[in-house]
């Protein structure tokens, strides 16, 4: 983009200078701006959760609640009640010859953190990072996606009106505003979104070097073992696939299954479907964003089904809703099995052994999430060490990244870096080095001019 059509950022520099000249704010005006956007939230969740759900088109308010407010006050609650340990300077040991003396290390602001969220959970991944860049003593720019409009002008009044416009601020704006303002020289950068574009990102912060937080995607397995029962898994598996309609990326993106089980978790599966999400019933299930994402799942399925696949869909008409859909047999080279799905349709693929299925996840790019289904200690062990993710839930699925004190973070294609309750304060701090000799500083004893003592140490550390 030429610079003379590039977006301006007239509110960095303010933002910026602010973060230099008061550069360590204290406990207490950390815990205000974490107070002042837990009651941004509250006072006003019932314009954001109407706002996203017309920015869907359709999606249920328990969704916003359970999986986006909540989280996020939960969050906000964890760092709070903690702050103050997470603040205190660390103390580290010193080595021998280096005594008297005492070093520790003080976590300190890194200045200006600038955050970049996605269309799918418009309000938590705008405001999680935030928890922790406030937390840590930063000041922040946020630029929501353009996708989900109503919300992303919502969001720039709100902060408008919260906060001061040294502390966060909010940009609109389509592709051109992100790519400006992913160039923009950042002290740290925060992106959530797909692979491809996280490439971008970076590629535009290393201008700077400015260092990023990348929060990709990937196609997360889900693992049935022989052990586990089919009906339990596929409850999990339901419920971490369809909600939201699939446009989670931690969502189980396609399911392994022992061979010959395939048909009957299919089975289980529906049966869940069915009850969870009854056709004409859209309270409780999402729409599909835009009409370019349900053609790009489409023509996904069309694919499939000609290239021999076997399409699972529940009883009933979803109107303009895209059905939840099972898909059996689709080619390992189809883009059901080759691209991240982002929608409510899950293939079914089957394995001869836990070795199998191992190899057929590590022949794709490391996933963000990983989720095990078995009872038994030995396969937990076998696949926790076979294959790498960003994060695991075993029995179960999405419910890692609702642990505030576990670091959320993908590995490879799937992300760089972790962020969360201590992670995130940590990630978005410097942790910077002090040390200070006792009254006698015995490496300065040494000399110039060198002599037998110098020698002495070097027979005595070199070794």
């Amino acid at each position: 983009m030429p610079d003379a059509d590039r977006p301006e950022f007239p509110g960095f520099r303010l933002i910026h200078d602010a973060s230099r000249r008061d550069r360590l704010p204290d406990l207490a005006t950390r815990k205000g701006r974490l107070a002042t956007l837990r009651r941004m939230v509250v006072e006003n969740r019932d314009d954001i959760a109407r706002i996203i759900d017309a920015d869907f088109g359709g999606r249920p308010r328990h969704e916003t609640e359970l999986l986006e407010i909540v989280p996020l006050l939960n969050a906000l609650r964890h760092s709070a009640r903690h702050l103050k340990r997470w603040m205190r300077d660390q103390r580290r040991r010193v080595a021998w010859p280096f005594q008297p003396g005492a070093a520790w290390v003080r976590h300190e602001p890194l200045g200006v953190v600038g955050i970049i969220s996605p269309w799918n959970y418009p309000l938590f991944l705008a405001l999680g990072p935030l928890v922790d860049v406030l937390a840590a003593g930063n000041r922040a720019m946020i630029k929501p996606s353009e996708l989900t409009p109503g919300f992303s002008n919502l969001l720039q009044r709100l902060v408008a009106q919260y906060f001061a416009a040294d502390v966060v601020t909010v940009e609109t704006g389509g592709v051109e505003v992100a790519q400006a303002f992913s160039a923009l020289p950042f002290d740290h950068l925060i992106f959530t979104g797909s692979t491809e574009v996280g490439r971008k990102v970076m590629q535009a912060a290393a201008a700077n070097l400015t260092p990023v937080t990348l929060e990709l995607g990937g196609k997360s397995p889900a693992v049935v073992a022989p052990d586990y029962p089919l009906d339990k898994a596929a409850r999990s598996i339901v419920l971490g696939k369809f909600t939201n309609a699939g446009q989670t990326c931690i969502a189980p993106d396609y399911v392994l299954v022992p061979e010959g089980q395939a048909e009957a978790l299919a089975r289980a599966l529906m049966a869940r479907i069915e009850a969870a999400y009854p056709a004409g019933a859209r309270k409780d299930y999402a729409n599909i964003v835009t009409a370019r994402h349900r053609s790009r799942l489409v023509a996904a399925l069309d694919e499939a089904q000609a290239a021999g696949a076997t399409l699972l869909r529940p009883a009933g008409d979803y109107g303009d809703r895209l059905p939840p859909t099972l898909v059996i047999g689709a080619p390992e080279d189809s883009l059901l099995l080759s691209e991240e799905i982002f929608g409510p349709i899950l293939p079914l693929v089957t394995y001869t052994s836990l070795d199998k299925a191992l190899a057929f996840i590590n022949s794709r790019s490391r996933p963000l999430a990983l989720y095990a289904f078995t009872d038994d200690r030995q396969a937990r062990a076998t696949i926790l060490d076979g294959a790498i993710s960003g994060g695991v839930t075993l029995n179960g699925t999405l419910l890692h990244v609702a642990q505030d004190d576990l670091p959320f973070g993908g590995v490879g294609d799937s992300g760089i870096g972790a962020y969360h309750g201590h992670d995130g304060f940590r990630r978005m701090s410097h942790a910077r080095a002090v040390y200070k000799p006792g009254l006698f500083n015995a490496f300065e004893a040494l000399g110039p001019p060198f002599g037998k003592l110098a020698d002495l140490t070097i027979r005595i550390l070199g070794r």
